[in-house]
């Protein structure tokens, strides 16, 4: 029985008071990075999201870990915003949920320094309905919920021009917004916090949903989405990060080598059976 240790409110409370201080300019003791890169004989702490991270960490710490000399904790988060602050504030070693492109808006947002460490896997997004059978029954009229964080807004609003359901501005890419489509052909569309997206399918036609929402929702992307992002020359690899400094910390290098082993590899296609994909690589 896996033993996952749940962040509590106070320690949220926490991490946010701390990265507000460091905001504002407070300096912190000049032997806190030290202590951050910790040293071998420390459990190395990771924050990450439920599933698949948490899965798959639990994997590592479970049947891996102990052979490599590694010690390993798991704190599961439910939201995008805590793992970093827990990282940057040294509540936490490292963590494990987000892919580049959040990522970059994310420390140009609150000044954090937080850095990629290698490549594990992808989610692919998908769009999903509870009465829609295919992507070409959406009609004008219908509402989409999509989420509101900037990255995978944008990487929402980019599946559903792929698919013909809206046009926007040329070049937006997928820091596309609301007020970059150009022809929403009828459509209306909800924006809701990435985790809530999958709760909201009731009560709209079809939602985006990030694939980690949507296997914890109990959906298969890989059978249930109308459509799935490719795989081929997607930016959204999700990683293992730290904060800027702790990259060559022995047990995060041992826990990097372990998320890319052929243990960890047929681990997510035998669970996932392409649902999330193995993405191994170094982040670019």
């Amino acid at each position: 029985m896996r033993k996952n240790i749940k962040l509590t409110a106070g320690i949220a409370a926490t991490a946010a008071l701390a990265l507000g201080l460091t905001a504002c300019g407070t300096s912190s003791d000049p032997s806190s990075s030290k202590d951050a890169a910790g040293s071998a004989d420390k459990p190395l702490v990771v924050a990450a999201s439920p599933t698949p991270h948490a899965d798959i960490l639990n994997f590592v710490k479970d049947n891996l870990a102990e052979k490599a000399g590694l010690k390993l904790e798991v704190k599961e988060f439910t939201d995008y915003v805590l793992p970093n602050t827990a990282t940057e504030t040294g509540q936490v070693d490292a963590n494990f949920f987000q892919h580049k492109p959040y990522l970059d808006d994310f420390n140009k947002k609150n000044k954090t320094t937080i850095v990629p460490v290698v490549n594990v896997h992808l989610e692919p997004l998908g769009l999903y309905s509870k009465s829609l059978k295919s992507v070409k029954d959406i009609k004008a009229g219908q509402t989409i919920a999509v989420p509101n964080d900037t990255t995978n807004g944008g990487r929402a609003l980019q599946l559903l021009a792929e698919n013909g359901l809206i046009t926007i501005k040329p070049g937006v890419g997928t820091n596309a917004k609301l007020s970059d489509i150009t022809d929403k052909k009828g459509l209306e569309f909800k924006e809701l916090e990435a985790a809530t997206v999958p709760r909201a399918l009731n009560d709209v036609d079809a939602a985006v949903i990030n694939g980690n929402y949507a296997i914890e929702a109990k959906l298969s992307p890989a059978k249930d989405a109308l459509v799935l992002e490719k795989a081929e020359g997607n930016p959204y690899a999700n990683f293992l990060a730290v904060k800027a400094g702790n990259e060559k910390d022995a047990r995060v290098q041992k826990l990097a080598e372990l998320l890319n082993s052929p243990e960890v590899k047929k681990y997510i296609e035998d669970t996932y059976k392409g649902s999330v994909i193995p993405a191994f690589g170094a982040v670019k």
